[in-house]
């Protein structure tokens, strides 16, 4: 990112000219905002439609939205400019298939070509971030690029690109040679399925992903009431758990700064990647029957998928992580919970006793889920609807919180007793408030289970009552009525569904985050050992760890006992300080939003597993 803003620059958000195809470049002259935006600001974030472009007038945004407007492919969104050149797939946009990307060594003997992407190395000129252009001409003994972020005036009339670099050939070899002195060209990026002269996709050393425990002293920082009752949100907490994070508020958990970056890469891809399969699951009968969902839903599935799939606020990714690498276990996208002691709770724990440098990976939870809000399709007013649980309490008013600062009305409905049907058979709340939005902190898997439990031949559609005798309103009732418009949107049920892992293995077999997973116990399964997990099964309910000798070394309870099951090639926690950490990750709007620990003295993070501190430090 180019810092040298000077007072003959054009002010930020100026259009200072056009890419080839007349995609706009813009000024990022920050030095002329007073107050400056902070880097979470909502207002700052760029879409198309409901495509996030990046953040304005950011290098990452304009390469983004040229790719998006001219080819309708896009990359996955990324912490810093010069991670781009780690990834090796983009998403065609209009039907979620995911397109081979190839990365070329400056002074390759793979030419550059017009589209390419080009990226630059963090340091000097482009500082910590690295540096995006798109390759817009080849002219020889030079190319043609353009970018935002380096120039912050008008280009001259007609002039559709911002710089030349000059391209020289030694030995077969291509070299890019910047304008800067003091900046290093990595290479370049085409969309292609060749390989030759490509990079592997880079490793991140193993040392860089282990969980670390720290302690500071204990000084009574705890002792009393460390949390503000004022705030509802954290009242909320209080009265579920006290002013209690965990067993020892004073221990702690950090990772790197480098393994923050493979978080954020591996959740956006994996995000990516689980609409992919997706996808692929409602074109096909035979394996949305894998999913054992009522045949009566599938329409209604499919029409959710087809007409909001861009309507996902927030989900949470279920990772381990240490010296071995990144797998990922299962993906939450339904009703994930756990952002009130990322985003909140643990912020206050910071201010109370960390005196370190690191900084919460979750601090932005709230912004994001504002800015998600913002750029939603929700109606002016949304209904919240939770059970009558303690820790939904403080969820639904954490949610709440967001959804204010984006705009919109909102009430909080506990149980389902308030609502009732005017006469005309339709839903209202205790005020007569049509019902027609809702935020849900039940699971869709609790609708499902409603509908099952009628006959699908008996009625011609879902049985959704429009009246009753007693006035009692089923959850059926509610999400399920086509007026309604509902969050997380039912579709969402299949990547939160755990039949769409070993569907994700056959698409990406071998995939470095991913683990093997199958309907049955095949032989592989068999020699690593496995884990049973009912494809429906939420909170860490009814799961068996079953090693490479058959052995049990771990089981759960719970309700899902009756369940189908998939089978997943083993791959334990790793133990720090005493206890199993699980690494959880959440997606706002499809992007990484946070990340959070989950920590438990078993191998099998249940519901009342503690939240642990987390902190990103450098090592």
């Amino acid at each position: 990112m180019s810092t040298g803003y000077s007072s003959s620059d054009a002010p930020f958000g100026t259009l200072l000219g056009y890419a080839p195809g007349g995609v706009a470049i813009y000024s990022s002259n920050y030095s002329s905002l007073t107050p400056r935006p902070s880097r979470d600001d909502p207002s700052f974030r760029s879409y198309i439609d409901n495509e996030y472009m990046g953040h304005k007038w950011q290098c990452v945004e304009f390469a983004r939205r040229f790719l998006f407007l001219t080819y309708g492919f896009v990359f996955t969104d990324v912490g810093m400019a010069y991670e781009i050149f780690s990834l090796r797939f983009l998403r065609q946009v209009v039907n979620d298939n995911l397109l081979p990307l190839q990365a070329f060594a400056n002074g390759s003997r793979q030419p550059p070509v017009a589209g390419a992407l080009l990226i630059w190395e963090n340091g000097g000129e482009f500082q910590e971030t690295g540096h995006v252009a798109v390759i817009t001409q080849l002219l020889g003994n030079k190319v043609r690029i353009a970018e935002q972020n380096v120039l912050h005036h008008p280009l001259p009339p007609g002039q559709q690109w911002t710089r030349e670099l000059a391209l020289t050939v030694e030995d077969g070899c291509y070299t890019l040679h910047d304008t800067f002195d003091d900046t290093t060209i990595l290479g370049w990026m085409i969309q292609t399925e060749r390989t030759e002269h490509s990079l592997p996709q880079p490793e991140i050393p193993g040392e860089l992903l282990q969980i670390r425990g720290a302690q500071f002293p204990d000084e009574g920082q705890f002792s009393g009431k460390w949390l503000d009752e004022r705030d509802p949100v954290q009242a909320a907490y209080v009265a579920a758990n006290g002013h209690v994070i965990n067993q020892n508020p004073c221990h702690y958990y950090s990772i790197t700064e480098s393994a923050e970056q493979e978080l954020i890469k591996a959740t956006n891809e994996m995000h990516l990647m689980y609409l992919h399969a997706t996808d692929k699951v409602m074109k096909d009968d035979n394996l949305l029957a894998l999913f054992d969902i009522p045949k009566i839903l599938w329409p209604r599935l499919r029409l959710s998928w087809q007409r909001r799939r861009h309507d996902m606020i927030t989900g949470r990714m279920d990772f381990c992580m240490d010296e071995r690498g990144l797998k990922v276990y299962e993906y939450n996208a339904d009703s994930a919970s756990c952002h009130t002691e990322g985003g909140l709770i643990l912020e206050q724990w910071a201010k109370t006793g960390y005196r370190g440098e690191g900084y919460n990976p979750a601090e932005d939870l709230i912004s994001q889920l504002t800015a998600a809000w913002k750029h939603s399709s929700a109606r002016p007013f949304v209904h919240i609807m939770q059970d009558k649980d303690l820790e939904e309490n403080y969820h639904a008013l954490f949610m709440q919180h967001a959804l204010t600062e984006a705009g919109f009305e909102s009430k909080i409905l506990f149980g389902l007793d308030e609502l009732g049907w005017d006469p005309a058979g339709q839903l209202i709340d205790g005020d007569g408030r049509l019902v027609n939005c809702v935020w849900k902190t039940w699971a869709w898997e609790t609708v499902i289970e409603q509908v099952r439990e009628v006959s699908e031949t008996e009625y011609a559609a879902v049985p959704i009552r429009t009246g009753n005798a007693n006035n009692e309103v089923r959850l059926i009732d509610v999400l399920l009525r086509p007026e309604v418009m509902v969050f997380e949107p039912l579709w969402t049920v299949v990547p939160g569904n755990k039949a769409i892992l070993p569907v994700l293995w056959q698409l990406f077999p071998h995939h470095h985050y991913l683990l093997d997973t199958d309907f049955l116990v095949n032989d592989e399964l068999a020699k690593t050992g496995y884990a049973v997990k009912p494809i429906s099964g939420r909170c860490g309910s009814n799961i068996d760890l079953i090693g490479g000798d058959a052995g049990v070394l771990d089981q759960s309870s719970g309700q899902f006992v009756d369940r189908k099951n998939i089978y997943q090639q083993l791959w334990c926690l790793p133990k720090v300080d005493g206890k199993y950490i699980q690494v959880c990750t959440f997606t706002i709007g499809g992007s990484y939003g946070g990340s959070c620990l989950r920590g438990d003295e078993t191998l099998v993070v249940k519901k009342e597993s503690d939240i642990e501190p987390l902190m990103v430090e450098k090592r």
